[in-house]
């Protein structure tokens, strides 16, 4: 098992940045790739990012590529999202996860989410 929690979310005016953080817990956290998910209300949940467990490999939506930075701290047990020049799109619940596999943006581990709102 692997706990995880989010924090960070907040309101923030377009052009703005946040920087969420996500905390793990449980088993060996350096073993997990991670990723960074959100949903917009009414909408599916859609993938953000993701982080490899060494942190060498990245990768990204295409909507977010240049504004978001993915990044982990495994001593720490931390993996961030640094978010620049958000646009009101942005606006969804953030959510973090954790999975043994690379490459099929699927995930055993959640967290309960962040608010992020970006207002115009």
């Amino acid at each position: 098992q692997v706990q995880l929690v989010e924090s960070g979310g907040g309101l923030v005016q377009a052009g703005g940045s946040l920087r969420l953080s996500c905390g793990a817990s449980g088993r060996i956290f350096s073993s997990y790739n991670m990723g960074w998910f959100r949903q917009a209300p009414g909408k599916e949940r859609e993938f953000v990012a993701a982080i490899s467990w060494s942190g060498g490999s990245t990768y990204y939506t295409d909507s977010v590529k240049g504004r978001f930075t993915i990044s982990r701290g495994n001593a720490k047990n931390m993996v961030y999202l640094q978010m620049n020049s958000l646009k009101p799109e942005d606006t969804a619940v953030y959510y973090c996860a954790a999975d043994l596999r690379w490459g099929t943006w699927t995930y055993d581990y959640w967290g309960q989410g962040t608010q992020v709102t970006v207002s115009s």
